[in-house]
């Protein structure tokens, strides 16, 4: 998204409620629709099919709900940080409103990586004495097993408090690990029948 004619403004946004549901590409459809509802005066790419220049942070699965996350948005024309907020505000749906904007410098790390450490909060319907951890998981992604060493992307935790599990991972360029797969694994490891009711990721961070 670097281009230094253009101003790239950062937008935090929650993902909640019922709107956790949404997947990826829902949730990015859903923005740029308010984006063109508010007004403002985004850039559009070049070529035969002209897009919003728009970028989006770390992907959540489905289910999972967000409270800081974000996506960058670029503008033909300055807008006061504080203006375009509202008004994308008044386009927004509750369960997934913007409410902090800011200008990021044209050549800052893009959205989608720039913020690789996620905390979560999990909240379980019962609660637990303790969760055992795997080593591994083996998952199916294009009809291929692949084995993911769980210490390598599980920074902190997970530490249990009652019904309420917090722990982090890290997004790394080999790949990720799902919150909802690893604490689904860790139940199935502990022997326990509490299930998940949901998990939000908190916060994202600079590693």
């Amino acid at each position: 998204m670097s281009d230094p004619a253009l101003f790239r403004l950062r937008f935090r946004f929650c993902k909640q409620g019922r709107l956790a549901m949404l997947s990826h590409l829902e949730v990015a459809h859903a923005l740029e629709r308010a984006v063109r509802r508010a007004g403002l005066p985004f850039a559009v790419s070049c070529g035969f099919s002209p897009h919003m220049r728009i970028a989006f942070g770390a992907a959540l699965p489905v289910g999972v709900g967000g409270t800081q996350e974000i996506f960058d948005l670029l503008l033909k024309e300055y807008v006061a940080p504080q203006k375009a907020l509202e008004a994308l505000r008044a386009t927004s749906a509750p369960d997934m409103m913007p409410y902090e904007a800011y200008y990021v410098e044209h050549n800052a790390t893009a959205a989608s990586v720039c913020y690789p450490v996620s905390d979560y909060v999990a909240v379980l319907t019962k609660p637990i004495d303790n969760l055992q951890v795997p080593e591994s998981i083996s998952v199916i992604r294009k009809k291929k097993e692949k084995v993911i060493a769980v210490g390598e992307y599980l920074l902190d935790g997970p530490h249990v408090e009652g019904n309420i599990i917090k722990f982090t991972l890290v997004a790394k360029n080999s790949g990720s690990l799902r919150p909802d797969l690893l604490l689904s694994e860790c139940l199935k490891l502990s022997g326990s029948d509490a299930r998940i009711s949901n998990i939000t990721r908190v916060d994202q961070r600079e590693q």
